[in-house]
């Protein structure tokens, strides 16, 4: 089957860059960048193809999506929407849609159809299941049927709306959230506050808070400065929500209890479900706790450590778990984890990793027992014993050189070091066996 050709515009760096990971097992994948070394260095990487040219890419793909900084989306619309197949989709994954929107109805033929789309998610996210992607077309030809349907088999949450709702919408969820977390980190770098300092003050909440604020902060404060600066609604709510501090400031300076009780009590009201908000906020407090709760636990003993976005496995002994690191001793090396970026295999999923990744022992063990042994109990017990993979019996003997009330079984045992064959031996023996 020939795959279909999927360009890619803007596919070496941020979310164009992510895409390749999620389209090129279904599809042929073409790729142009700003930065041609680069560009060919990410395809030869990822195994997909790199064009140079945004109009040579645009002429062969069968959906080409845009995905370049929000200041040259329409500009590079405008470029290649000449050079598009007939029949073929193009697609655009900016935060903001209603310009999008406008400059492919003025520009593209009636034989191209166009999908402006929002993937709500950022280049760190690793799996499509759960995460929303919005679309905002004012026409739903084959093209959008098919779309739709390839997002649903994802398990993508899809919202269909219209460009300038959503555009509204992230006005809240983008450009005042944006506005409101970097003006908190601007304040404290103007009070000259070492966060490392607070760290003995710090409430769960207070982490949570400011893991959140230097999420966004360190994003590119370049596409930062776009989500607010090309949103429609962006003056409005900037407006709105400096109205609102000098508000509280004014209140609070005046020593107007009352007025800033009725404050704080029509914002909690138009929150909404505060209940639902306090257990969500309860099980990210609980499971940050609990993390730190097993890795303490798991002191002195073997632990398999994955960081959350290279996918990276760490096996070893966990020495020490201090503060916001996880010291880890493998085997002469020492690592030190940050434990914000990894997460601390469940026994059964490092037990199948050391399967899958580490070289296995086989040796065949003869061991003289009571004719009376349960072949079964004993290959029980042995699989019960740490990194053990497999036990069978393959020979069974009670020849000359064996009493008569014993009998000699040979068992093939594969585990994961030389090590382990001892521990086999020893349980062995304490069945009342004797190693032949």
């Amino acid at each position: 089957m020939i795959k279909m050709n999927v360009g890619i515009i803007g596919g070496s760096d941020g979310l164009g860059k992510t895409l390749i990971y999620y389209f090129r097992e279904e599809f042929e994948v073409y790729i142009t960048g700003t930065d041609h070394k680069k560009g060919r260095g990410v395809a030869d990487k990822l195994n997909v193809n790199y064009i140079e040219s945004n109009i040579e890419i645009a002429d062969i793909s069968d959906i080409l999506v845009i995905s370049v900084p929000i200041q040259y989306t329409s500009d590079v619309i405008r470029e290649v929407a000449p050079f598009m197949k007939s029949g073929s989709l193009m697609v655009d994954v900016t935060s903001v849609k209603e310009e999008p929107l406008k400059t492919m109805q003025e520009v593209l033929p009636d034989t191209v159809e166009y999908l402006p789309t929002h993937p709500i998610f950022g280049p760190r996210t690793t799996r499509l299941d759960n995460q929303v992607i919005v679309l905002t077309a004012d026409k739903k030809g084959e093209w959008y049927r098919k779309a739709y349907n390839y997002l649903s088999n994802k398990n993508m949450r899809v919202i269909e709306t219209t460009a300038k709702k959503h555009d509204f919408m992230m006005s809240i969820v983008q450009v005042l959230t944006h506005f409101s977390f970097i003006s908190t980190a601007s304040a404290i770098e103007k009070l000259k506050v070492d966060l490392s300092e607070t760290e003995d003050y710090e409430s769960p909440i207070y982490n949570l808070m400011i893991d959140m604020i230097a999420r966004i902060v360190a994003q590119n404060p370049y596409l930062t400065y776009n989500i607010q600066s090309m949103n429609n609604n962006g003056s409005k709510i900037r407006n709105t929500f400096a109205e609102a501090v000098n508000e509280l400031k004014d209140v609070i300076n005046d020593k107007d209890e009352e007025k800033f009780v009725k404050i704080a009590n029509r914002a909690t009201k138009n929150m909404g479900d505060i209940t639902n908000a306090l257990g969500r906020s309860d099980k990210a407090i609980n499971a940050l706790n609990y993390e730190y709760i097993i890795l303490n636990n798991s002191i002195g003993q073997e632990v398999g450590l994955k960081h959350i976005y290279s996918g990276k496995i760490h096996t070893g002994i966990l020495e020490s778990v201090d503060g916001k690191t996880a010291v880890l001793r493998e085997g002469s090396k020492v690592k030190k984890l940050r434990i914000a970026n990894i997460r601390i295999l469940h026994p059964e999923e490092l037990y199948k990793w050391k399967i899958d990744n580490l070289n296995t022992v086989t040796q065949s063990i003869s061991c003289v027992f009571s004719k009376r042994v349960h072949v079964e109990t004993i290959e029980n017990a042995v699989m019960k014993i740490d990194n053990i993979i497999d036990i069978r019996l393959t020979d069974v003997y009670a020849g000359p050189q064996i009493d008569d009330d014993f009998i000699s079984l040979t068992f093939e045992v594969t585990t994961l070091t030389k090590e382990d064959i001892q521990n086999v031996k020893d349980l062995f023996t304490g069945f009342g066996g004797s190693i032949r």
